[in-house]
């Protein structure tokens, strides 16, 4: 065996250069991929939908609120409103049970890049303290219960969560479906325009 050995050093010498290659390809494709993780748990956003009640002695607020809680943008791909679970493309069924005399404010969110501890509130309806007593406010807050949001978003290296309004888990998904070119709030604030235009185009 010596014998061959001091006939192949060649050999062995391409054999031992191939293995160390071999050992620097891992070493550098295990520290590209933790490059990578950490690169992507860099940037990760976290969305929280809540909503909200507001008193004062002169109005009282009921909206919506999304919170970027985590420590990249949030790439807000689809946002769908829903009752019970089912979608819904409007809030007409929720204005007919609504208490009279309400000023609205609204906000689009498909789209938009939340920066981190960005906030958006989508929509708040406000009335005048003595246009909704706590017996109306109690008999809108059971309503409200019904309905909730559920938000697609992804990350700038197009990793993608679920978030919804009743849970504050959010789940991984493979992609957002893309949503309308007009969410669900804008449809909502477009009866405010004096003239509203179809951008379809």
């Amino acid at each position: 065996m010596w014998r061959w050995l001091s006939h192949n050093h060649q050999t062995l010498t391409g054999v031992g250069a191939m293995l160390v290659g071999i050992a620097a390809l891992f070493v550098a494709w295990d520290q590209g991929r933790v490059m990578r993780a950490q690169q992507h748990g860099a940037v990760v956003p976290v969305l929280q939908i809540d909503g909200f009640i507001q008193s004062t002695p002169e109005v009282r607020n009921l909206g919506l609120r999304i919170v970027n809680h985590g420590v990249g943008p949030a790439m807000i791909e689809r946002v769908v409103l829903v009752r019970d679970g089912v979608e819904q493309t409007d809030f007409t069924s929720l204005i007919e049970l609504l208490p009279e005399g309400f000023d609205r404010s609204w906000s689009s969110v498909n789209g938009r890049a939340l920066a981190p501890d960005g906030e958006v509130e989508p929509v708040i309806f406000s009335w005048s303290r003595g246009d909704l007593d706590d017996a109306a406010l109690g008999d809108l807050l059971a309503e409200w219960s019904h309905w909730g949001v559920v938000a697609c978003y992804c990350s700038v290296f197009d990793r993608c969560w679920r978030a919804a309004s009743e849970n504050e888990d959010r789940l991984p998904v493979r992609q957002c479906t893309p949503g309308d070119r007009f969410d669900v709030f804008e449809r909502f604030g477009a009866a405010d325009r004096p003239d509203p235009q179809d951008d379809t185009n």
